[in-house]
């Protein structure tokens, strides 16, 4: 017993490392993942908000020479990341069990009157503390393991550990501040008083987690209520709150001058360009996201709904015990819920406000919240059992259970061990392209941001150019691209810096001319082809023609012509018949399917059937059968047109 009960954090986080290794991914994923690689490995800066422990930390990690792909090694760190912090998790709980009554205990805000108790309040009392009393140690290591498992294994904190991102790492944190935040509350008065007092300590940590993601911010409210709950409102913890400021402001400085010392330097992913103070500010602020926060209060209303809807999606079965420890909670300890129930409704009123698609992430707060609870409901559960010799095995064997049915629940859903398809999609698109090549697109979540990976980290295709047409807005991105490829503007000079001086009011949130950047980033994009294509064989992704053509936001002149290329379309000035490489490319399309998967078999299977009806126009009726063939055997649930399936049969 005394082994488990000094290595139950170590046994539970080592049960879910394992885990996270089954379900993780074996390459980029979609969105952001092979630019966060990239940026770690390379030691760049990343999108806003920069994430300077998080790029730092990772490039030291794929220093160690271990016997894996680049990529692989950084997914990796997600899932220590992910099971180290379900480690402090089960800490913090089992902390807050086996002192439930100092939970209870201490001022409140400094109220020194205190009412005289009723009979039924002291009876109330004496019940609740008899309940308490009789918990064995061994329901409250194994309650502290369970709800460590629900977290470990709910959808999103476990998708989280498949893959390189951000929220890996910020989970780690705020699982460390959560710990260092209780170890604070009860901490000794000689502590209290001391240099090593955990509330200096959690400044420290504090800094950590705001130098990884700004949503850190979301714990403060429950720390400033235990904060003021043992100090009260008064000088000396206005003085000792301030020292706290201090120390984690200072920390704060010094990682955040990461980006521009980087940026001096020039890296090969210098998002921002952060060199100045004007940029840092607007990086860490991440100025560019802002439109999508306090957007409108029927995008709050959506996902408040999708939250709440979304919990059983999250957590099954696991969400009885939630419940009931949400309703039985304050019976054990006042305080210890209200922390809680600040928690989560600090996170969930503040990340309704994001309207954006990925928005599961921005809950994870809340899901911690959660899982918490579930430990006093799995008590509860106990204290409702009256078999005096067996309720111990009962609630063990009920929570192992509970345990295995949840797991097994989400595993498919996470489960990214077979996820090779966005790899497959960006290195099929790549070589189809012609040497001295550049690509025009917005697909960021699907392989632009995977070519930042396989370009800068392994070397593929490094004479093809990948513009985003989006990133094009910014001018920082103009930097980049004429550090990388110097003649790539050559020709449109003034235009480029005519649009430049014409951003440069938007981007500091001045009066600026809305007509003119539009007609001028229009004219850019133009002669982005127009002067290259002399010198580079220009591609144009689907999204480009399917939607900016048709609105005339992007348009060529009318001596240029689009023609189906696999992938994409190849801007070209003949009329007459334009050969493509062949389709031997493979693109494995796992079991589990979602958004981005669908997404890459409809751009890819549409675009095969473009160049099968192109083929078929210019009388090569073999050459389309192989197309259509393709499309049959690769992508198994795109439907063929009728017209196709008559050439085949």
């Amino acid at each position: 017993m005394n082994i488990i009960k000094k290595y139950l954090a170590l046994i539970v986080s080592t049960i879910a490392f394992i885990i996270y290794l089954i379900t993780l991914a074996p390459s980029v994923v979609q969105i952001d993942s092979g630019e966060l690689a990239a940026v770690q490995i390379t030691l760049g800066i990343a999108h806003p908000t920069g994430y300077p422990l998080f790029t730092v930390l990772g490039y030291l990690f794929s220093l160690i020479p271990l016997p894996f792909t680049k990529i692989y090694q950084m997914n990796l760190l997600a899932a220590i990341y992910c099971a180290a912090a379900i480690g402090f998790f089960v800490q913090s709980v089992k902390l807050a069990l086996d002192n439930l009554d100092k939970f209870n205990l201490g001022k409140s805000l400094e109220i020194k009157k205190v009412k005289k108790k009723s009979r039924k309040d002291k009876q109330n009392n004496a019940n609740s503390k008899k309940e308490k009393q009789e918990i064995p140690d061994i329901v409250k290591l194994f309650t502290s393991a369970f709800s460590g498992l629900i977290l470990a294994f709910s959808k999103t904190f476990w998708f989280q550990s498949t893959s390189v991102e951000v929220y890996s790492l910020h989970l780690l944190l705020i699982c460390i501040i959560i710990f260092i935040l209780l170890k604070a509350y009860l901490q000794s008065e000689e502590k209290k008083n001391g240099i090593w007092n955990f509330w200096f300590i959690l400044a420290i940590i504090l800094a950590l987690g705001f130098s990884n993601h700004m949503t850190t911010l979301l714990v403060l409210p429950a720390i400033a209520y235990l904060f003021f709950t043992q100090y009260g409102f008064n000088k000396a913890s206005i003085r000792k709150m301030f020292v706290m400021i201090t120390i984690f402001l200072t920390i704060l400085a010094i990682i955040y001058s990461y980006l521009p010392i980087r940026a001096s330097q020039r890296p090969i992913i210098n998002w921002g360009n952060p060199i100045d103070m004007e940029r840092v500010l607007r990086h860490i602020s991440g100025k560019q996201y802002q439109v999508w926060l306090f957007s409108s209060m029927e995008a709050a209303k959506k996902q408040f709904a999708y939250f709440f809807s979304n919990l059983t999606n999250e957590f099954n079965i696991a969400l009885i015990p939630i419940i009931i420890g949400v309703l039985f909670t304050y019976s054990y300890s006042k305080k210890l819920f209200i922390f809680l129930t600040v928690l989560f409704a600090s996170t969930v009123l503040y990340s309704i406000n994001y309207d954006i698609v990925d928005i599961d992430s921005y809950f994870l707060l809340a899901h911690i919240a959660l899982a918490f609870f579930s430990a006093f409901g799995i008590i509860k559960l106990y204290s409702f059992l009256k078999l005096s010799n067996h309720k111990n095995l009962v609630v063990i064997i009920t929570s192992l259970i509970l345990t295995l049915i949840f797991a097994s629940y989400n595993f498919k859903k996470v489960d990214q061990s077979n996820t090779k398809i966005f790899e497959d999609y960006t290195k099929s698109l790549m070589n189809s392209m012609d040497r001295k090549s550049i690509v025009l697109s917005y697909q960021w979540d699907f392989f632009i941001s995977a070519s930042y990976y396989f370009q800068n980290v392994d070397g593929l295709k490094k004479d093809v150019i990948v513009i985003d047409k989006e990133l094009l807005r910014r001018s920082w991105y103009y930097n980049q691209l004429k550090r990388s490829y110097p003649d790539l503007f050559s020709g449109l000079e003034h235009e480029v810096k005519m649009f430049l001086e014409a951003l440069e009011p938007f981007e500091r949130s001045d009066n600026y001319n809305s007509q003119l950047l539009e007609s001028l980033f229009r004219q850019i994009m133009t002669k982005l082809v127009t002067t290259n294509i002399e010198k580079y064989n220009i591609y144009l992704a689907p999204e480009m023609v399917d939607i900016e053509m048709q609105k005339g936001e992007f348009t060529l002149p009318p001596d240029y012509y689009l023609v189906p290329n696999l992938f994409l379309f190849k801007v070209v000035r003949t009329k007459e018949y334009v050969s493509a490489k062949e389709a031997d490319f493979n693109i494995q399309i796992p079991e589990r399917r979602d958004y981005y998967v669908n997404f890459i078999e409809e751009k890819v299977g549409s675009m095969l059937a473009r160049r099968a009806i192109y083929e078929m126009q210019n009388n090569k009726s073999d050459r389309a059968k192989v197309y259509i063939n393709k499309i049959k055997n690769a992508l198994p649930q795109y439907k063929l047109s009728p017209e196709l399936m008559r050439v085949i049969e």
